[in-house]
C-alpha cells in the first residue's frame, strides 16, 4: 500500500510475511528514485533480521534473570509464528525489509532505522501496567508457550494480519490484554516514526518502508508537516517506581516474621514450627511442580523446592535464578542451541533446545514461588488462627 504524503515522503506500508510487499518496496525504489529509505526497524530488530548468529554470543548468565527470561522467551516466540506464517506465503519474516536496504545499497541511497529500541518500547509498557494487567499478560504468555502447536496456527487470522504487519498486529492484541499500554505500543511509535521520517524528510526525498498497521496513524502525524515532538522524551526509561508489588514482596518476610514470633509468644513453638513446615512444604512444591513443567533436571527440581521457601522471603533474589543456575551447570546451552533459536517451529522443537528449556525453568520457578506464596501465607495465617 503507498501513500505519498508529500513531494519529499512517500510511505509504503508492509506485511512482513508478504511477497507482494516485496515486489512494492523494490517497484517504489526504482519509480521515485529517493535520496533515503527509511524503515521501520530499530537497531535490535535490524540486527535480528540480518545478523542471524546474534545468539551465539548470548552469556548463558544473562539468561537467569527472571526479566531477560520472560523477554526472551516472549521474542523467540513471536518470532516462531512470523517464520511459521512466512512459510504459508513462502517469504521469510522481514523480506520486504531487507529488499529495501538491499535496494538502498545497490543505488548508494542511505538508510535509516526509524522505529524506536524495541526493548524500550516493552519496557515502558510494562511499567505502564497495572499489577492484573502483568499477571493477565504473564498467564496468556504461558498458556501459549505450553500450548502452541503446529495446528494452532491454524486459528490465527491470517487475512487480517496480511493487512497489517505482524508486529503491529501482535502489539495490538497486546494492547487487548493491557489497555493501559496501548498509548506506549501503538501511538507513541506513530509518533516517534513520524518524526523521525520528517527529520530525515530535511535532509532528502524519504521513503519509507513501515507496517501498514501504522500507514493511518504515520499519515496523520506527518499531514501535519510539523511535529513538536522530542525523541529523548519518547525513549527516556523511566525509574522504577517502588510499584505494589515490590511492597508486597518486602512486606511478606515482615508479616512472616510477626506471625512466626506471635505464634511461640502465644502458642508456642510447636504451632511456629508448624507454620515453617507448611510454609515450606506449599512453597517448595508449587516452584518445583512449576520447574517440573518446564521439564528441568531432577537437581533443578530438587533446588527449586529448596530455594522457593527462601527466596520468597528474600525479594532480592528469585528462585528461578536459583534453579536456573543449577540448571545452566547441568546442561549448559551450547552454540547448537542458540543456533536452532531462529528454527524452532513446533511445541517439540521448543522442549527440547537447552536455552528454551532454561528459560522456562526461570520463568516457571518464579511464577510457581509466586503461587505458593499466595497459597502458603493465608495457610498458616489460619493455622494460627485455629
Amino acid at each position: 500500500m503507498e501513500v505519498k504524503v508529500s513531494d519529499n515522503i512517500i510511505l509504503i506500508g508492509t506485511a512482513h510475511i508478504s511477497k507482494d510487499s516485496v515486489k512494492e518496496v523494490r517497484a517504489a525504489i526504482e519509480k521515485y528514485k529517493p535520496d533515503i529509505v527509511a524503515v521501520e526497524l530499530c537497531k535490535r530488530r535490524h540486527e535480528a533480521i540480518t545478523k542471524k548468529d546474534k545468539w551465539e554470543s548470548t552469556p548463558v548468565t544473562q539468561l537467569l534473570k527472571s526479566n531477560n527470561a520472560y523477554l526472551m522467551l516472549a521474542q523467540t516466540f513471536l518470532s516462531s509464528i512470523q517464520r511459521k506464517l512466512g512459510k504459508e506465503y513462502g517469504v521469510e519474516p522481514g523480506s520486504e525489509m531487507i529488499v529495501a536496504m538491499q535496494e538502498a545499497k545497490k543505488f548508494g541511497l542511505k538508510v535509516a532505522l526509524i522505529d524506536r529500541d524495541i526493548s524500550i518500547t516493552l519496557k515502558r509498557a510494562w511499567r505502564k501496567m497495572g499489577i492484573r494487567e502483568k499477571f493477565r499478560l504473564t498467564w496468556e504468555f504461558l498458556k501459549a508457550m505450553l500450548g502452541f502447536e503446529d495446528e494452532e496456527l491454524e486459528d490465527l487470522d491470517l487475512k487480517k494480519l496480511m493487512d497489517q504487519d505482524v508486529i503491529s498486529a501482535l502489539m495490538e492484541e497486546f494492547g487487548k490484554i493491557a489497555p493501559s499500554a496501548t498509548n506506549v505500543l501503538i501511538h507513541e511509535r506513530d509518533t516517534y516514526i513520524s518524526k523521525k521520517i520528517l527529520d530525515e524528510s530535511k535532509k532528502g526525498k524519504v521513503l519509507a518502508v513501515v507496517g501498514a498497521g501504522h500507514l493511518k496513524g504515520i499519515t496523520k502525524h506527518l499531514e501535519k508537516k510539523k511535529l513538536d515532538v522530542d525523541l529523548k522524551e519518547l525513549e527516556y526509561l523511566p525509574k522504577k517506581r517502588f510499584s505494589l508489588l515490590k511492597a508486597i514482596g518486602y512486606t511478606i518476610p515482615v508479616l512472616f516474621a510477626v506471625l512466626i514470633v506471635f505464634a511461640v509468644m502465644t502458642k508456642g513453638t510447636d504451632l511456629a514450627l508448624w507454620m515453617f513446615f507448611y510454609w515450606f512444604i506449599i512453597n517448595g512444591i508449587c516452584s518445583a511442580v512449576g520447574t517440573a513443567i518446564a521439564r528441568g533436571h531432577p537437581l533443578s527440581i530438587a533446588t527449586a523446592f529448596v530455594a522457593a521457601p527462601i527466596t520468597s522471603l528474600n525479594p532480592a533474589i528469585a528462585a528461578g535464578w536459583v534453579a536456573g543456575y543449577v540448571e545452566a551447570k547441568l546442561r549448559t546451552p551450547v552454540v547448537k542451541d542458540f543456533k536452532e533459536l531462529s528454527k524452532l517451529d513446533s511445541l517439540k522443537d521448543f522442549l527440547n533446545n537447552r536455552v528454551i528449556r532454561l528459560l522456562m525453568v526461570v520463568a516457571l520457578a518464579n511464577v510457581g514461588s509466586m503461587i505458593g506464596t499466595i497459597v502458603a501465607f493465608p495457610y498458616i495465617v489460619n493455622l494460627l488462627g485455629g
